[in-house]
C-alpha cells in the first residue's frame, strides 16, 4: 500500500484542477439553497471523471502518447478535419483557459479576504498570481506535482474538519449521496455540479502527466490507483464543500455567492477556527487551479504543435505563462470580460463530448494501446458518460447564446 501511495501524482494533478473555485461556489450554493438533495450529482460525476481519466491515464501510460497527439492521429490524413479538431482544442482550452484563470486567481483572493477582511482584493489577487507564477517559472514537474498532492491534502483537511465543526445530518447526506432526485428549481445546479468535475482539459492534463510518471505499462495498476484515490478523494472535497454549506446555511435564508460568503456566515455560530479553515480550503483551491489551467493548456499545446512538453521549456513557459498573466490582469483589474468568458463556454461546450468521444475512439484502437484497449463494460460506462457529456456541452452552448 505504501509503494502504491507513493505513486500518487498525476490523478492529483487531475483532483487539484477540478476542485476550484467554480466548483467550490457551484457545491456551496447547491448546499446553501437545495441541502444534502444535490449529493448524489456529485457522487455520479466523480464516478464518470474516474471513468474518462482512466482512459486518459492508460493512453499515457500503455500508449505512450498524449490525447492532443491521439486527436492528431485520430483524424488521419484529412487536413480539414484533423485542423477543425486543432483549432477548437486552441480555442476551447488556451482562450477559454485564460478567461477562467482570472476566475481562479480571484477565487484564491476570496479566501484571503475572508481570513483577513483588512487585505485588499486587488493586492491578494496580485500576491496569488505571483505566487503561482513562480510555482511554474521556478518549479520541475515533479516539485509542481507534490506542491499540487500537498494542494488537495489541505483542501481535504480544511473542509472536513469545519463539517465536523458543524455537526452535518449524516442520515440526510447519506440519503442525498445514493437517492438522484432533482428539487423544483435545481436542475441547472446540478448540471453545474457534473460540469465542474467532468473537465475537458483535466484530459489532456491527465494523460501527459501519467506520460512522464511512468515509463511503460507496467505501470499502468498504479496509474489506476492513482486515478481512482485521487479523482475520489476531489469528489469527497466537493461534498464536504455542499455538507457544509447544508447544514449551516440550508433553510436559513442567507444568500451565499460562493465559499468566501459562507466563511463569513459561520463566524458567528462556530467561531474562528471555521472561518480559518474554510479560507485555507478556498485558497488552496484557487491556487492549485490558478497553476493547473496554465500547465494544462501548455502540455495539450505542445502536443498539438511539437514542442517540447517539459515546464522547464521555453516554448512551455511562454504558453503557461501567458495564460496566467491574462488571468491575473483580469484577477488584478477586477475585469469581466463578458465576450470571452461566453466564448469559452461556448468552445467548452463544443470540446467536452468532442474530446470525450476521440478519447473514447482512441482508447479502443489496438494501434495505440494494444491489448490494454477497453474492455466493453468500460466501452458501456464511457457511451453513458458521453452522453452526458453531450448533453453538458450542448447546455453550455445554449447558455453562451443566451437562450439558457
Amino acid at each position: 500500500m505504501l509503494k502504491r501511495l507513493r505513486a500518487i501524482g498525476p490523478g492529483a494533478l487531475t483532483a487539484a484542477a477540478f476542485i476550484g473555485p467554480g466548483t467550490v461556489t457551484t457545491a456551496t450554493i447547491a448546499g446553501a439553497q437545495y441541502g444534502y438533495g444535490l449529493a448524489w450529482a456529485l457522487v455520479f460525476a466523480t464516478i464518470a471523471a474516474i471513468i474518462l481519466q482512466e482512459m486518459a491515464a492508460r493512453l499515457g501510460v500503455a500508449g505512450r502518447i498524449g490525447l492532443g497527439e491521439a486527436i492528431v492521429k485520430a483524424a488521419g490524413e484529412n487536413t480539414l478535419v484533423k485542423w477543425s479538431a486543432v483549432g477548437l482544442i486552441v480555442a476551447a482550452l488556451i482562450i477559454g483557459n485564460a478567461a477562467y484563470e482570472g476566475g481562479n486567481i480571484a477565487g484564491a483572493a476570496l479566501g484571503v479576504n475572508a481570513a483577513a477582511p483588512g487585505v485588499s482584493q486587488h493586492l491578494a489577487a496580485g500576491a496569488i498570481a505571483v505566487l503561482a507564477g513562480a510555482i511554474l517559472l521556478f518549479g520541475g514537474y515533479r516539485l509542481i506535482e507534490k506542491i499540487l498532492i500537498a494542494a488537495v491534502l489541505v483542501m481535504t483537511v480544511s473542509f472536513f474538519i469545519t463539517l465536523i465543526i458543524i455537526g452535518p445530518d449524516w442520515g440526510a447526506l447519506f440519503k442525498g449521496a445514493v437517492t438522484p432526485s432533482i428539487p423544483a428549481g435545481a436542475l441547472p445546479i446540478a448540471i453545474g455540479l457534473i460540469g465542474t468535475t467532468i473537465v475537458p482539459y483535466n484530459l489532456f492534463l491527465h494523460a501527459a502527466a501519467a506520460r512522464k510518471r511512468w515509463a511503460s505499462a507496467d505501470g499502468l495498476n498504479d496509474a489506476r490507483f492513482d486515478a481512482g484515490l485521487s479523482i475520489g478523494v476531489g469528489g469527497v472535497v466537493s461534498i464536504l464543500v455542499l455538507s457544509t454549506a447544508a447544514a449551516s446555511l440550508f433553510a436559513s435564508g442567507i444568500e451565499v455567492k460562493n465559499g468566501a460568503d459562507m466563511a463569513r456566515q459561520l463566524q458567528p455560530a462556530f467561531g474562528d477556527a471555521a472561518v480559518w479553515l474554510m479560507a485555507a480550503g478556498l485558497i488552496a483551491a484557487g491556487l492549485s487551479s490558478a497553476i493547473t489551467a496554465p500547465l494544462a493548456t501548455a502540455f495539450a499545446a505542445a502536443e498539438l504543435f511539437g514542442f517540447e512538453s517539459d515546464p522547464k521549456a521555453a516554448k512551455f513557459r511562454a504558453v503557461a505563462g501567458g495564460i496566467l498573466l491574462i488571468g491575473a490582469a483580469v484577477a488584478v483589474t477586477g475585469t469581466r470580460p463578458i465576450e470571452i468568458i461566453l466564448f469559452a463556454q461556448f468552445a467548452n461546450g463544443l470540446l467536452l463530448p468532442i474530446v470525450a468521444a476521440f478519447l473514447l475512439y482512441a482508447a479502443n484502437r489496438r494501434a495505440i494501446l494494444g491489448d490494454f484497449v477497453n474492455s466493453l463494460p468500460v466501452n458501456i460506462a464511457g457511451g453513458v458518460v458521453f452522453i452526458i457529456t453531450a448533453g453538458l456541452g450542448l447546455r453550455g452552448i445554449l447558455r453562451a447564446l443566451g437562450v439558457m
